[in-house]
């Protein structure tokens, strides 16, 4: 059997030993004060720059809590006004759409005024040919919704093309600018007959091609240019240009010009179809 050596200190006696402690404490700080001074003094220059620099920390870190807190709300209000700003642009480039397509059937409407000897329906312009410009385009509208081959197509100010394919639900439109296009003409108001040729060529220039003017005819730059009584493709009097220039050929006997398209081939989106058929094939 171990004998256990060890014994529990009294609670009195460790009660005890602590009071004659902290007496000893102050006894020696009433009787060495000056020593006692020294001791803080060096120990205050030690103490205090730590003191001092965990509090310039303690500040520097709340500051930049502050900062990063500061930063996430701007970074939130931020990403708010940008979302709003993206549905203002949005809603702006649907507002813009709207007063294109409104003022395009403004022009249609005007369009549809100056001819009401015809009868017309508007489509929409769903595709093109690969070229820079519209010279063959391709329309919403069919045999199903009354459309023909030789269907004569405006927008703008005046003559299109003419619908050289149909289908049920869309038809394919040949511009006047396109090479294989040539219509019978008279320029206005001396009614003297040309005929305007197609061709991409010259339209690089904004211009088409008027020949077969009788070098007689009283004409001038800026007279209006419409489809002739005698085209067997085209109903009369729709514009399709105006006198830009005007040279006299060698023989002497006609006059060649060219017109500024009424029409333009860079951007057309919305057209008129007269629906009064002229029973021609056009291919």
């Amino acid at each position: 059997m171990r004998y256990d050596r060890k014994k529990d200190i009294s609670p009195k006696y460790l009660l005890l030993a602590m009071t004659l402690l902290c007496v000893a404490f102050i006894l020696i700080s009433f009787f060495a004060g000056d020593k006692i001074a020294i001791i803080k003094k060096y120990t205050n220059m030690i103490v205090s720059p730590i003191q001092q620099g965990i509090n310039k920390i303690g500040v520097w870190t709340d500051s930049k809590l502050d900062n990063l807190k500061e930063i996430e709300e701007l970074n939130e209000e931020n990403q708010k006004l940008r979302d709003e700003l993206d549905a203002c642009r949005e809603q702006i480039t649907i507002y813009q759409n709207k007063l294109a397509e409104l003022e395009e059937l403004r022009a249609l409407y005007k369009l549809d005024e100056s001819y009401p000897e015809y009868n017309k329906t508007a489509a929409h312009v769903f595709a093109k040919d690969s070229t820079s410009w519209f010279s063959i385009f391709y329309i919403d509208k069919g045999t199903k919704d009354g459309m023909f081959v030789g269907a004569n197509v405006m927008c703008h100010d005046g003559l299109a093309g003419i619908i050289v394919e149909c289908y049920d639900d869309y038809s394919k439109v040949r511009a006047v600018i396109d090479d294989n296009c040539n219509i019978s003409a008279k320029i206005m108001p001396s009614n003297a007959l040309c005929t305007i040729e197609g061709n991409l060529n010259t339209y690089q220039n904004g211009v088409l091609v008027v020949k077969n003017i009788d070098k007689d005819a009283k004409i001038t730059v800026g007279d209006k240019v419409v489809t002739s009584h005698i085209s067997e493709r085209f109903h009369q009097g729709i514009t399709v240009g105006y006198i830009s220039e005007i040279t006299y050929d060698s023989n002497n006997l006609t006059i060649t010009a060219t017109i500024t398209p009424a029409v333009d081939f860079n951007n057309i989106s919305e057209v008129l179809i007269i629906t009064d058929e002229l029973g021609k094939d056009v291919n």
